[in-house]
């Protein structure tokens, strides 16, 4: 071997990921991915993972390998889901959402867990704390301070003669408890006539719709896994109640919802992929800080806006950071 084969070869060996060199010959480290939703509404967030793994030098099917699993935002699944990943014995476990997150840290407290878009994961449970996570879990939150308060101003601005406000979420995912009780105490605080619908799973949607029908004038609705799910029946259905919607992320109003204002779903999971390489190369996750959302985007769909028969004032227009037309 000469001297210039000799440093080609030493350069590569520095270039493999650490983690990949002190496993086994021919076994690449091994990513599960719990998807708390489907593949299909997963995909633009898996993509811009997948990406940054590589740029990071993470190549899929070359440096590391990824089990997808999806839990079609059902609890049960998740739970399932999360069991068999640990049973694959999986070097890393990355998830999303506050359900899907909490199904992964009762699985285990040995294989890392990296998260996305929990909505508070102190408050729920998730860690012991923001700085220092503890324990074999760490991620990107999706959290911030007083959302739903701005979101509840936000629609207050777009529908003239706001009184009666209905929030609607899935009270089996705690960050969306969490969040319905913030927006409920907010919309008292301003004279709103605000009540809570509870759901649990795709057959609560109809019955709740129908009791929200002519009652209401507006409706919130928290991020979720199951919201998430089916977001192109729930916004058809609010749409034929005649109710305005307050989402979370832009993914829900380019499903038909009426308007959203939250951190970039697609950013949390390029900083989550930077978290994976930091433990895939040996850094403890109770050690990682979770880092919380420095901007929030404001999304609203005109077309949505107009069949509701509602006029968009122009002050609002000019601070959207997206008009879907």
């Amino acid at each position: 071997m000469n001297r210039r084969q000799l440093i080609t070869l030493l350069v590569a060996a520095a270039a493999w990921p650490l983690a990949a060199r002190a496993r086994q010959p021919g076994k690449l480290p091994t990513i599960g991915f719990l998807g708390s939703t489907t593949a299909s509404i997963a995909s633009q967030w898996v993509v811009v993972f997948v990406q940054r793994l590589r740029e990071l030098g993470w190549i899929e099917g070359h440096t590391v390998a990824i089990e997808y699993r999806w839990a079609e935002g059902r609890k049960e699944r998740a739970d399932e889901l999360a069991a068999e990943l640990v049973q694959l014995k999986v070097d890393l476990i990355m998830t999303y959402g506050t359900q899907c997150a909490l199904a992964a840290k009762q699985a285990t407290n040995s294989v890392p867990i990296v998260f996305a878009l929990p909505g508070d994961p102190v408050a729920t449970g998730l860690v012991a704390s923001l700085a220092r996570p503890g324990s074999n879990i760490t991620g990107v939150s999706s959290q911030g301070t007083d959302l739903a308060t701005k979101r509840l101003q936000i629609l207050r601005e777009t529908v003239p003669g706001l009184r009666r406000l209905a929030i609607m979420g899935n009270v089996d995912n705690p960050a969306s408890v969490l969040d319905m009780a913030k927006v409920h105490a907010a919309a008292r605080t301003h004279g709103l006539d605000a009540a809570i619908f509870e759901i649990r799973g795709a057959e609560d949607l109809v019955p709740t719709f129908e009791a929200l029908k002519g009652r209401m004038d507006a409706l919130y609705i928290p991020p979720d896994a199951l919201i998430n799910t089916h977001r192109i029946r729930i916004n058809t259905l609010a749409l034929g109640a005649r109710l305005p919607t307050m989402y979370g992320a832009r993914e829900y109003v380019e499903g038909g919802g009426f308007m959203s204002y939250g951190p970039s779903f697609s950013d949390q999971f390029r900083r989550a992929a930077d978290y994976v390489d930091k433990i895939l190369r040996g850094a403890k996750p109770g050690d990682i800080p979770i880092e919380q959302p420095t901007k929030f985007d404001l999304v609203i769909n005109l077309t949505t806006a107009k069949a509701l028969g509602l006029t968009i004032p122009e002050s609002l227009l000019l601070l959207a950071d997206e008009v879907i037309e």
